[in-house]
């Protein structure tokens, strides 16, 4: 033997057991097989990221709320756009208006003023040619008079009761505000147009031309970025950028002879409603989407849409039989039916202050109905001007209007 075989081979004979003991260790075995100690290393961290899974688990993408129209007072409650709307929240603006019913009788070129407590007309207004509704402006300071066919509208301080002089505007059938404000927007009906006016002068500031017949009424998604319009003649709907100005876009109804009227939004944002007195319902649609709607049968010339101040249920009064439908949000379904004692035609109006009564003009019939809202009740018939139509019921609860007969947010 070469005298330093021995101890090279000891050498080589320790370094091998140092590395297996240090292996087994960091395996946490004691084995002093390579093999077991790397199998039993790839167990561990198996097991270690399971533990990192089960104690962290991935967050799943959500989707951005998109940001409210600019300009526009926050919503105070996203699962009820009408929170501002409860018995009792006037606004500081109107909180000292005296409360009045103000009725725009088409066919007398008038404004039969109701005082609610006494049922009985205390004055009579006249305007111009061929009043359609009476609408609050977005500051909650004026009422306007639509004068359709006489191309006006006039103002009416609700402080005192006293008309202004009139605004020269080209057919101007119906009346809302976008909800920052920034603008007025009139329906006119038959120059087929969206004309977005200062809420102020009413000086036009754009004009939109629609390709459908009759646009008439209209409601706000609830980030007021879009609105739905109904279009009477033609048994369309349209959908608007509010921003834009611009109709994105555009769809008839499945019903031959469709007739849509008031435009709603249900309390939670999601539902738009519609009124059609042909299709003698209300058809239910998906704003978001914009797909065709589905109807959902009301009574016989169904026309206006009013939420109460609760916001559990919408009145829909059924010109064309007599008769109030009261749909409850959240059974998804129509609850309860009201007649008018020897008939009538409901068509428009707006719930008291404090949510007690439903005030609808009478048509066809020249009177104005008071309904109590917990019994259906008729309270009072009061007789007025020929063609009542879109009657306002002010002061209302609510911090600005969007227009209309009163819409408040």
């Amino acid at each position: 033997m070469h005298p330093t075989t021995t101890p090279l081979r000891a050498t080589r004979r320790t370094a091998t057991l140092v590395a297996g003991a240090l292996i087994a260790l960091l395996a946490g075995c004691g084995s002093d097989h390579t093999e077991t100690a790397a199998s039993g290393t790839e167990a561990e961290r198996a097991k270690a990221a399971a533990n990192r899974t089960k104690a962290a688990p991935p967050v799943a993408p959500t989707k951005a709320v998109p940001a409210g129209l600019p300009g526009m007072p926050p919503v105070l409650d996203p699962k009820d756009i009408y929170a501002a709307d409860r018995p009792g929240k006037l606004s500081p603006v109107v909180r000292k208006f005296p409360s009045r019913v103000y009725v725009p009788n088409t066919n007398s070129n008038t404004v039969s003023v109701i005082d609610p407590t006494t049922y009985k007309v205390v004055e009579t207004i006249p305007v111009g040619v061929q009043p359609q509704h009476v609408v609050p402006s977005w500051d909650l300071k004026t009422l306007w008079v639509n004068n359709n066919r006489g191309h006006t509208l006039t103002p009416i301080d609700p402080a005192t009761g006293k008309a202004g002089k009139a605004v020269e505007v080209h057919d101007p059938y119906n009346l809302y505000f976008t909800p920052n404000g920034k603008y007025a927007v009139v329906m006119a009906s038959l120059d087929r147009e969206l004309v977005f006016r200062d809420p102020q002068t009413m000086e036009r500031k754009k004009t939109v031309p629609v390709s459908c017949y009759g646009v008439n009424h209209a409601d706000f998604s609830a980030d007021g970025r879009y609105f739905v319009v109904s279009c009477e003649f033609s048994a369309e709907l349209l959908k608007v950028d509010t921003e834009k100005m611009e109709v994105v876009g555009q769809q008839k109804l499945p019903f031959k002879g469709a007739m849509p009227q008031d435009v709603k939004i249900s309390p939670d944002g999601k539902t738009f409603y519609i009124a059609d007195m042909m299709a003698h319902g209300v058809w239910v649609l998906d704003g978001e989407k914009f797909t065709t709607p589905k109807l959902m049968a009301t009574g016989k010339g169904a026309h206006g849409l009013y939420v109460s101040r609760d916001s559990r249920e919408m009145y829909i009064p059924n010109r064309g039989e007599g008769s109030v439908s009261v749909f409850g949000f959240a059974q998804n379904k129509l609850t309860k039916k009201w007649w008018l004692p020897d008939g009538g035609s409901p068509d428009m109006g707006g719930v008291s202050a404090d949510g007690k009564v439903l005030w609808l003009s009478g048509r066809y019939d020249s009177e104005v109905y008071a309904i109590d809202t917990r019994t259906g009740k008729q309270l009072a018939r009061i007789p007025v001007g020929g063609g009542p139509h879109g009657l306002a019921v002010y002061p209302q609860p609510g911090r600005y209007s969007l227009g209309h007969t009163g819409v408040f947010r």
